[in-house]
Parts: structure tokens; C-alpha cells; sequence
């Protein structure tokens, strides 16, 4: 019996990827409905291994998804509430041109709306799955809670983001979840630890809004992913007020509801009722008890379990233990030059009290007046009136004593100080390969002492010919970091110049012949001699040894092997680059401190002599 032909690209790569056009067909959905189902769906484009045999023989590059992931939105109840939106769209369409204003406000008012619990609860089914996928979530929450009211953007949008990112805000300060801050171009970011899940999200800065062009952001589209943050933000919200015993939705300020149909005009006011918000305390759900804190870490002496680990555990749960109560007991008045909402976000994190000038703003606790307070963050050279009770900072000093989880010494942060570098918190400490500032060594490392004006004269000497070379060359229209490059592939080549098997085998050649002849003399009967070892020696059977397990790689292994070395060796030569151009600044800096020491003497001696 003749078996029947198999159809092409009936299996394979042919049968598991759909073009979008196909997918269109298969749905009849509109390309619009289609992008906003995936959004919410979690539905995205595929790279197939093989793009020939996946486009069913179709030259180009066209847009893929899987099968399988087609068909399963072929169930999903959303498509037909897509479809009676679309029909009552049609409606309102033809009521407007009618001239028929009574049936268009019936349908108005008639207008479905979606639901997209279902959604949420299918992505994710677990409390910790959507905690581990909030970091973009929030991004974009606290994105678009500064925007006003766009035209692609829907109005009562930008308030829920405005009310749900202040909930979760006020639920980090009530579990003392904060762990690090870092102030950027972009605004600030924040990382916090909730049931065990590190979270990491980025508020930007509060400018005047600026409208952007549509060929650059596509509004509509991220307004359909704050569509299903909004509704996972809302579920963590209720699950993280009732794990801290704290009534939701909790009572606000009437600025940040949804049901207020008056938009606040002025920006400023609106910045002032969200951080007046931020400072009030919550109100617990009745004959509840305060929330638990973690217990303290057990040690059990296991064999498989490394015991440097488990004492590095314990002590980060001490850190952490410390760090949740930083500024308790401490009162803070913050200047109305000071960028007030993160300052208030980072000191009630810690257990700390702050007010502000209630002349100015709203949600003031204390006055300036008060005796009591601890700490006033300013951000100008002087004040006209000051107290002896208290220090005056600047707001560096926050940030970096969060990050170093201790109260670090005020003598850096004065009022008109220079103020040290604001170094990110944010390494990884997995990586061995890391460039570290002189700044974080000299913190780390309280015997480190960086280049002086007194100290190192050759290495800066060295360092300020170097400089010279380099403005040389970039005046003749080159590239600094091509001279670097080339310097660094220099200096490699002096530091290693005998990488090659030959010179290698015929060094090692050389040492055996003396070697032989040494213990031919040896074997006559001689007045001892200490015996003398080869320094290099050692290092040149290491280097063999090496060289004979990379050739042990198996082969599959092999492109992977060397992909490593590609990075360590990039990483190795980005390290390089940023220390020579730190040595670089550092000379020049230098250079200018001498000129400017110099032009003082000469003024000095000039207004002597006159």
C-alpha cells in the first residue's frame, strides 16, 4: 500500500509559527484589538531557529508568533467583549451622524466595559509570581501618575496611578521594606524586599510635563499595558495591606481618588497632596496585632552546607535588622528648596518623623521652631536663622547613610560643603570582574589613601605626559578612546610578551639544558652550594597546565568557552580604559590646584611688592 505524501511545512518549524496576518485571520480581530489582547495576554513575537522554513519558504522578515499560542487565544472571552465594543463603536458612529444625540448617550452610557481579573489571576497564580514581576509595573505606574490628562491617555488613568502607587508606597513604609536608593539623570531608584522578593523600580523626577511626538511614543500602547498593571498593582496593594494588618483601600487624601472629577490644574499642589499623603499613619483593621517580624535566623551545622555562608546570612539578617530602624527616634525638617516626596518616602522607611514649612505645604507635623528636631536638610550655602540643637545637612546624607546602613559623620554634608560622590548601591557582587572608584575603595578600605597633591609626583608626572599625548592626538582629529584602546593592546603586549607556545617551549628547553648541566656538577663530590630555584618556573609549568585543560574543552563546549574569555577579556579592557581615564582626570585636576596655588602666590607677591 502507497503511503500518502506528507504535505510541506505540514511539521516542523513550518507548523509551529503563524505570520500575524495569518493570526489576524484566524481571530478576525483588528491589528489594534489584536496588539491590545496580547498586551494583556503576555503574548509576544518568536525568533524561530530557522526563518526560511518558518515562513513557509517566504523571503523577508515578517512578524511570528507560535501556534500554539494563536489557539489558545482562540478561548479567551475578551475577544467577544472586543467584538460588542466594536459594534457598540458602530453604533455611536452612525447615532453621531444621524444627528440622533439621545441614542448616542444611551450608548455612551450603555458602553461596555472589560474585566481582566481573569487575566491577572491566570498570569499569575501565586502572590510571589506577581511580586517577582512588579518592577515594571511599578516603573510605569509611577510614570504615568505624573502625567495630566493626553489626549491617548484616558482621563481617570493617570489619577488610579496616582492613588495605587501611593498605596504601595505607604505598604513599603509599614513593612519597613526599603534596602537601597540611588539618585540618577533619571530619577530615583528604589529597591525593596517583600516576602522575600527583591523589587527594583525607578520614579522619575517632577518636571513640568513636555509633550512628546506620536512617531516617537506610542501612547495607546503603553496606556494598554498600564491597563493590566494598574489592575496587578491593585491585587498586590489589598494582599500587602492585609499581610501588615492595615485597613484597604486606605483613606487618602481627596486628590488621589478616582471619583474626583475635578483634575488638579497646578502641578505643584498636586506634588504637595500626594507627599502630604505619604506622611499620614494608616489605619489597622481593628483587634488586629501589630505585624511580625521575622524571626532571627537558626544555624544547623549541616556537611553539605557551607558555614561561611550561613554566618554571612546571619550577619546580612542583623544589617537588615539595624537598617529597618535608622532614623527611629529622629526628627527631620526638610527646606522648602529640597526635593521633598523622596526624602519623606526614605525617612518614614526608617522609622524617622518629618515635617516642613506648613506656611508653603500641606501635611506638616511640626514647626521649625521645635526643639526636638534632630536634623534640617537644606540645600543652600546658608540659612538666616539657625538653631544649636540641630545639624544642618544636605540630602546626599540621607541617601548615603541608607545605602551604607549607618549614620554616617555630617562633616562631608554641611551646609556649602563639597559634597562627596554619590556612589550606586546597585553592584553585582558576583561579578569578579568590577571597576571600583577610588571613592568606594577609600570607603571600603579605611587604609587606602587616593592620589594626593603631595603624594605620587611621578605618577602624575607620568600620568599629565600621558594627557599631553592624548590632547595631541585628539587635536589631529582622534578619538580618545581609540588612543586608550591602542594603549591598553600596548600595554598588554609589554606585560605579556612571551604567550607564545614557541618562546615558551624554547625557554623551557634552555632551563632543562642548565638544569642538566647543574646536576652533572652536582654529581662530583664538591663543596655544597645552596640550591638556587627558578622563579619563573613555576609560573611557566602553570601556564602549560592551563593550556593543556583548555584543550580538554569538549567540543560542543568549546564556542561557549570562548565566548568567556571573549567577555572577561572585554570586561578586563573596560576596567583598564576607566582607570586610565580616572588617572587622567585626576592628573588634570591636580595640574589645575598647582596653577591655581601658583596664581595666588603670584597675586600674593605682587600686591607685596606694589
Amino acid at each position: 500500500m502507497v503511503s500518502k505524501k506528507k504535505k510541506k511545512y505540514s511539521s516542523g518549524e513550518g507548523a509551529q509559527f503563524m505570520t500575524r496576518k495569518a493570526a489576524l485571520k484566524k481571530l478576525q480581530l483588528s491589528l489594534k484589538d489584536f496588539r491590545r489582547i496580547c498586551i494583556l495576554k503576555g503574548i509576544y513575537p518568536r525568533e524561530p531557529r530557522n526563518r526560511k522554513r518558518a515562513q513557509k519558504g517566504q523571503g523577508g522578515i515578517k512578524t511570528l508568533y507560535h501556534t500554539k499560542d494563536i489557539k489558545f487565544l482562540l478561548h479567551e472571552p475578551i475577544i467577544w467583549k472586543l467584538r460588542e465594543l466594536k459594534v457598540y463603536q458602530q453604533r455611536i458612529r452612525k447615532a453621531r451622524a444621524m444627528r440622533e444625540y439621545r441614542k448616542m448617550r444611551k450608548y455612551l452610557r450603555d458602553y461596555p466595559e472589560i474585566n481582566i481579573d481573569h487575566i491577572v489571576k491566570e498570569r499569575y497564580p501565586t502572590f510571589v509570581d506577581a511580586l517577582r514581576d512588579l518592577d515594571d509595573c511599578l516603573t510605569l505606574c509611577f510614570l504615568f501618575s505624573t502625567f495630566p490628562s493626553l489626549k491617548r491617555v484616558p482621563r481617570d488613568q493617570s489619577m488610579l496611578c496616582r492613588r495605587l502607587t501611593v498605596e504601595f508606597m505607604h505598604a513599603v513604609i509599614a513593612a519597613k521594606a526599603l534596602r537601597k536608593v540611588f539618585v540618577s539623570v533619571k530619577g530615583y531608584y528604589y529597591q525593596a524586599e517583600l516576602e522575600g522578593q527583591t523589587i527594583t523600580w525607578i520614579t522619575p523626577h517632577h518636571f513640568s510635563f513636555q509633550p512628546q511626538n506620536k512617531d516617537e511614543v506610542d501612547f495607546k500602547i503603553m496606556s494598554t499595558f498600564v491597563e493590566f498593571y494598574t489592575m496587578m498593582l491593585g491585587f498586590v496593594n489589598f494582599k500587602l495591606f492585609h499581610s501588615l494588618n492595615l485597613v484597604y483601600p486606605p483613606k487618602l487624601n481627596a486628590s488621589l481618588s478616582t471619583d474626583c472629577e475635578l483634575d488638579l490644574v497646578d502641578e505643584q499642589s498636586y506634588v504637595s497632596e500626594r507627599i502630604a499623603a505619604l506622611n499620614m499613619s494608616l489605619a489597622k483593621i481593628e483587634g488586629a496585632n501589630e505585624a511580625e517580624e521575622l524571626p532571627d535566623l537558626d544555624i544547623f551545622n549541616a556537611e553539605d552546607e557551607d558555614p561561611q555562608k550561613l554566618e554571612n546570612a546571619k550577619l546580612e539578617a542583623e544589617k537588615v535588622k539595624k537598617l529597618k530602624t535608622l532614623f527611629k527616634g529622629l526628627k527631620f525638617f526638610i527646606n522648602r528648596e529640597v526635593p521633598r516626596e523622596p526624602l519623606v518616602f526614605i525617612i518614614r522607611c526608617f522609622g524617622g518623623e518629618v515635617s516642613w514649612d506648613r506656611d508653603l505645604f500641606v501635611g506638616a507635623t511640626f514647626d521649625e521652631s521645635d526643639e526636638s528636631i534632630s536634623y534640617q536638610i537644606v540645600d543652600r550655602p546658608n540659612v538666616d536663622k539657625q538653631y544649636l540643637s540641630r545639624y544642618y545637612v544636605q540630602p546626599q546624607w540621607v541617601f548615603d547613610s541608607v545605602n551604607t546602613r549607618n549614620l554616617l559623620p555630617i562633616n562631608k554634608y554641611l551646609m556649602g560643603a563639597v559634597l562627596p560622590p554619590h556612589l550606586s548601591p546597585f553592584v553585582d557582587e558576583t561579578k569578579d570582574q568590577v571597576y571600583m572608584p577610588p571613592e568606594e575603595r577609600e570607603l571600603n578600605d579605611p587604609n587606602f589613601k587616593p592620589l594626593d597633591d603631595d603624594d605620587s609626583n611621578s605618577e602624575v608626572e607620568e600620568a599629565s605626559d600621558e594627557n599631553k599625548e592624548q590632547n595631541e592626538e585628539q587635536d589631529s582629529d582622534v578619538d580618545g578612546d581609540d588612543v586608550l584602546t591602542r594603549q591598553y593592546q600596548q600595554e598588554v603586549q609589554e606585560d605579556s610578551p612571551s604567550e607564545d607556545d614557541d618562546d615558551d617551549q624554547n625557554e623551557l628547553n634552555a632551563e632543562k639544558k642548565k638544569m642538566s648541566k647543574e646536576k652533572k656538577k652536582a654529581m662530583a663530590v664538591t663543596t655544597g652550594v645552596p640550591f638556587k630555584e627558578n622563579p619563573y618556573q613555576k609560573q611557566i609549568e602553570d601556564k602549560q597546565a592551563f593550556r593543556l585543560r583548555e584543550k580538554l574543552v569538549r567540543k560542543k563546549h568549546r564556542n561557549l568557552y570562548k565566548s568567556m574569555k571573549a567577555g572577561r577579556e572585554e570586561r578586563r579592557k573596560e576596567i583598564w580604559l576607566l582607570n586610565k581615564k580616572r588617572k587622567l582626570h585626576d592628573a588634570k585636576v591636580i595640574e589645575e590646584k598647582k596653577a591655581q596655588k601658583q596664581k595666588q602666590k603670584l597675586q600674593a607677591f605682587e600686591a607685596a611688592t606694589a
